[in-house]
């Protein structure tokens, strides 16, 4: 994990060294070019511009009023800005290739287990999560997020790294379509054991395009293989009608999972940004008391605190860019931003924003910097004009970025010490509950149990660092949360 270990060759210079973006951004300090950055960002977007569909339709529901949140487009176009302003904030603040957006998995806490209580509003529910956003951001800024960080073990984070190249890559082949439920099995191949689907087909191309490209070290792999795959479903849906996966009441199986890739009517629309400040910071105590707002507010912080730690550190080995302790440079900037981008995000009505996985996408395609961040931002903020535009590529385009990406991280498995038993079981118990339960905070959860619980009885409780027992009396609770709240009425 030294920072040395991933650091390619640096490539011809687009960029003259000393100029100011070369200085600001450290491009030829890092081993990059202009050219690889910009194509970094933009492949980072075009792997989580999903975001800016599937917020919305998470978002749709009713609140325990029976009242919507706002229209889709207006989430839409809220969730690209959020994105794209945060985005562009943690490439200059911190110089970091991780962009951040909508939380997945997060915002659907926020609907349908917060939003739906019953008398709660959305922006009561909003509330809650700039209250979590808060409190991450005074324990960053008095150290103790960042001391929490260091105190873990440098192998747990390889293995934090590991796991989350395969959560990714499951991530990829599940909105592909590739993998999903069903057969009487959690999953299978596609619909019906076997690549069937037009939509399937066109990911397998995408995959098999970008592997080569990749083999063949061919510079902008994965965007060249993202727009081409694009232009592959564009020509597939014009012939073969294929249409998107419908609704629940009526599925299509064999359709494209998200976005129908087919020219939109108009390319350019105007943005509504009516929901921003959406939100009641205190109103949620009045509708289901403070103990309720407590243990909810510590079930958001705990994910977004964990998960966020889990990304820097999968992106930054990724990019060669960690030390020999395993932190990434300027951690402090990073989880400032981060914990920022939590309470941005319920301030302006669409969830908490958190760090993407995804980012490592566009580590994969070179970037190494904050311009690619900053080059993601301004895609984002382009969107919130150019939705219809966003909204041809499928996932079955993107997915195979993440595919890839996955492989990539998974090969950091070598650098565990499999035969050491304290080292090897919360190692393996992170890597496989983060693909397992789909969430990062879980496979991190049980790694440090196992690692605190195997210290005590091996007789080293006295080298644990004393934030380890704090860490692991903290996920006890979050793995019994549910019980905890019942039993706390």
């Amino acid at each position: 994990m030294a920072s040395t270990s991933k650091v390619p060759p640096a490539p011809p210079r687009d960029v003259p060294p000393g100029n100011v973006i070369d200085r600001f951004f450290k491009i030829t300090e890092r081993g990059s070019t202009l050219s690889t950055e910009i194509r970094g960002g933009l492949v980072t977007f075009f792997t989580m511009s999903y975001i800016i569909v599937l917020n919305p339709i998470i978002l749709s529901g009713k609140d325990g009023t029976g009242a919507i949140l706002a229209p889709q487009p207006t989430i839409a176009a809220t969730t690209a800005l959020v994105a794209g302003v945060l985005t562009i904030l943690m490439g200059t603040v911190a110089n970091f290739p991780i962009a951040l957006a909508t939380g997945l998995g997060i915002n659907a806490v926020v609907a349908f287990s917060i939003a739906a209580l019953p008398d709660m509003t959305w922006a009561d529910a909003m509330g809650i999560v700039v209250l979590e956003g808060l409190i991450i951001l005074v324990l960053v800024l008095t150290g103790f997020r960042k001391a929490v960080f260091n105190a873990v073990p440098v192998w747990l984070k390889t293995a934090i790294s590991v796991g989350i190249g395969l959560f990714i890559a499951l991530i990829g082949l599940v909105d592909s379509g590739f993998v999903r439920a069903g057969g009487g099995t959690p999953v299978q191949l596609g619909p019906d054991g076997s690549i069937s689907t037009w939509p399937m087909v066109v990911f397998v191309i995408g995959l098999i395009l970008m592997i080569v490209l990749m083999a063949k070290k061919v510079r902008g792999a994965m965007l060249i293989s993202i727009v081409a795959t694009t232009i592959v479903a564009i020509i597939v849906e014009q012939i073969a009608k294929v249409g998107g996966s419908g609704s629940p009441d009526a599925p299509n199986p064999s359709g494209f999972r998200l976005n129908v890739p087919k020219w939109p009517d108009k390319i350019f629309d105007t943005p509504d940004f009516s929901l921003l400040g959406h939100f009641s910071l205190f109103g949620s105590i009045e509708k289901i008391g403070v103990v309720a707002v407590v243990l909810l507010v510590f079930s958001l912080l705990l994910a977004d605190f964990f998960d966020t730690m889990g990304t820097m550190v999968a992106v930054g080995s990724e990019a060669g860019l960690l030390d020999d302790k395993g932190n990434p440079p300027r951690t402090q900037q990073i989880l400032i931003v981060d914990s920022v981008a939590a309470a941005a995000g319920g301030a302006a009505g669409i969830s908490s924003n958190t760090s993407y996985i995804e980012s490592a996408s566009g580590v994969g395609e070179g970037a190494r910097t904050g311009l690619a961040s900053v080059v993601t931002g301004i895609a984002f903020l382009l969107a919130t004009f150019l939705a219809p535009l966003v909204n041809i590529i499928p996932s079955e385009a993107a997915a195979p970025a993440l595919v890839v990406v996955g492989y990539l991280m998974v090969t950091q498995v070598a650098g565990i010490d499999w035969k050491s038993y304290e080292v090897a079981v919360p190692a393996f118990f992170t890597i496989i509950l983060m693909p397992f339960t789909y969430s990062i905070t879980a496979g991190i959860g049980a790694g440090v149990i196992f690692y605190v619980i195997l210290q005590v009885v091996l007789g080293k409780a006295r080298k644990l660092h004393p934030l380890m027992w704090l860490i692991a009396v903290l996920f006890v609770l979050y793995f019994i949360r549910g019980p905890l709240q019942t039993w706390l009425g």
